[in-house]
C-alpha cells in the first residue's frame, strides 16, 4: 500500500476517533440537556439515555482501532496472517454490538416514552445507526471470507512452490 495513502488514512482515523469522542463528551450531553429542558416529561430519562447513547458510540471507536491495527499489518506485509483475523473479527463483533445497542436503546426509549411519545428524529437516528452498523458487519463478514480465500491461496501457492522446488 502507498505510504502516503496509509498516512492519510491514519489521519482520517484519528480525526474520526476525536470526532466520536467530541460527540460523546460534548454534543450528546448538550443535546440531552436541551431535550430535558424542552420536554420536562422526558427529563427523568436524561441520564440513562445519555449513558446508553455514549455506549452506542464505543463500538465505533473499537472499529477504528481495529482498522488502525490492520493498517499496521499491511505496513509489515503481514495482512495474510492469523493476526489479521483477530482484528477483522473484532471489527465484526463491534459492529454487531453497535447495532444491538442502538436497537436496544430504541426499544427502551419506545417503552419509556409511551405516555408522551418519542421525537421521530431520535427513532430515525437510532434506526439509521443500527442499519449502518449492521451493514458494516455484513460487509466485513464478506471481506473476511475473501481474506480466508486469500490466505488459503497463499498457503496453496507456498505448497506448490515447495513441490516445484523439490522437482527442480
Amino acid at each position: 500500500m502507498n505510504p502516503l495513502a496509509t498516512r492519510l488514512l491514519r489521519l482520517v482515523i484519528v480525526l474520526l476517533f476525536l470526532g466520536v469522542a467530541l460527540v460523546q463528551l460534548v454534543v450528546l450531553p448538550e443535546l440531552s440537556a436541551g431535550v430535558a429542558s424542552s420536554y420536562p416529561e422526558a427529563a427523568r430519562l436524561r441520564v440513562p439515555t445519555l449513558a446508553w447513547s455514549i455506549a452506542v458510540l464505543v463500538p465505533a471507536q473499537v472499529v477504528l482501532v481495529g482498522i488502525w491495527r490492520l493498517l499496521a499489518l499491511v505496513r509489515r506485509d503481514a495482512v495474510f496472517s492469523p493476526d489479521a483475523f483477530r482484528w477483522v473479527d473484532l471489527i465484526i463483533w463491534a459492529s454487531v454490538g453497535a447495532c444491538v445497542l442502538a436497537l436496544g436503546l430504541l426499544s427502551w426509549l419506545t417503552v419509556r416514552t409511551l405516555d408522551f411519545g418519542m421525537q421521530p428524529g431520535i427513532g430515525l437516528a437510532l434506526i439509521g445507526c443500527a442499519v449502518l452498523a449492521g451493514g458494516i458487519a455484513l460487509l466485513v463478514v464478506v471481506l473476511r471470507g475473501l481474506l480466508v480465500k486469500a490466505v488459503g491461496w497463499k498457503g496453496e501457492a507456498a505448497a506448490l512452490r515447495i513441490e516445484l522446488d523439490e522437482v527442480i
